[in-house]
């Protein structure tokens, strides 16, 4: 989500290949990284150098026969041949090492439900609180329970040097241990960025932190998905204290009171993907506009109809393959047992507002 484009570099990158190391791992990588880089420079300067050598020291003209100096050297034939083995050998080990270690969670690690889906995240804080962001504690292990509802997906966050794939119809597991608190933004630049554009439709690529004023690390898909795969993008809060995670959690668990619920379901569309796939001005994505929609009549893919009602919206959002509409394939996923009453009361109070 950060636009690397509008950035210096030094700002982008705080190593000369990596972004900042932010979790338990990411020093660990980058050292194998650089071994193995610097180990591959050296053998590759050495054997063109050697290259040019031989063919300026050989170099016959043309016409003349090439001689035969030596037929073979045995202890040199030895020695290119064992010890690039050894380090390849070297490398192997180092590399499985990390690997083993970032494939076992400490006992006791803080778990978090990961979603993936066409073009979205959604975590699982359990209590009944979902949200596209991923908010961590500081120096906490933590383990993420990964799913996909439709195709391979693959979690990335470069900062942690953590990445994973997602595959459909099963369950996987990647753990961490953040290491960089997110920095909080002033008060007043805070109060200037929701006045500007509001909390239902932040844009973080301009404001570079959440809109609970958080700077946050980018967690990206890795594995091309389908149209808006580059889409596929949240973001990471790193919380200094339990009692600043716990109130962040307990805030997004449901409709504060002082918000309406059209305005809650605005926010819904923002927050839980909805956006990705569902216009409000009338245009075609992977389902209808919600343009428009309450109390409209829609065929189906069934030859049957239906009007648009808060009974069908509800069932389209529990169960939304049951009653698909014509000329859209049945790809949304279900959101049963993400979503409160009070929450799909919302959004069905802002998709009314869209049919005024």
């Amino acid at each position: 989500m950060l636009d690397h484009n509008q950035l210096p570099l030094a700002d982008v990158n705080k190593s000369l290949w990596f972004p900042e190391q932010a979790s338990s791992f990411a020093e660990g990588v980058d050292w194998v990284y650089d071994t193995i880089l610097y180990i591959s420079l050296v053998f590759f300067v050495g054997i063109v150098i050697a290259l040019v050598w031989f063919a300026i020291k050989y170099h016959k003209k043309k016409g003349e026969p090439a001689e035969s100096q030596t037929s073979h050297h045995t202890p040199l034939e030895l020695l290119w041949s064992i010890g690039p083995s050894f380090l390849l050998v070297y490398m192997f080990v180092v590399g499985a090492i990390s690997y083993l270690d970032m494939r076992t969670p400490p006992e006791g690690s803080y778990e978090i439900g990961v979603e993936a889906y066409k073009w979205g995240w959604t975590m699982d804080y359990g209590g009944g609180t979902y949200h596209p962001e991923l908010h961590l504690l500081l120096d906490e292990p933590t383990k993420l329970s990964m799913r996909s509802s439709d195709v391979i997906h693959s979690l990335f966050i470069p900062a942690f040097r953590a990445k994973k794939d997602i595959v459909p119809g099963r369950y996987n597991y990647m753990w961490f241990k953040p290491t960089v608190a997110s920095e909080k933004v002033s008060d007043e630049e805070l109060a200037k960025a929701k006045k500007a554009t509001g909390t239902d439709a932040w844009d973080y690529d301009e404001y570079q932190f959440t809109p609970d004023g958080y700077r946050f690390f980018d967690l990206y898909c890795a594995e091309y998905c389908g149209k808006s795969h580059s889409e596929m993008q949240t973001v990471v809060v790193v919380h200094e204290t339990q009692e600043e995670l716990d109130a962040w959690i307990k805030e997004k668990a449901s409709r504060p009171d002082d918000v309406a619920p059209e305005a809650w379901g605005k926010t819904l569309y923002n927050q839980r993907g909805c956006a990705s796939c569902h216009s409000i001005d009338g245009s075609k994505r992977v389902g209808p506009s919600f343009k428009d929609l309450a109390g409209s009549t829609h065929a189906l893919a069934d030859g049957s109809s239906v009007t648009v009602d808060p009974n069908y919206i509800r069932e389209s959002i529990l169960e939304p393959k049951a009653k698909v509409v014509a000329g859209y394939n049945p790809v949304m996923p279900s959101y049963k047992g993400q979503l409160s009453d009070d929450d799909i009361d919302s959004i069905i109070a802002y998709l009314k507002t869209l049919a005024e």
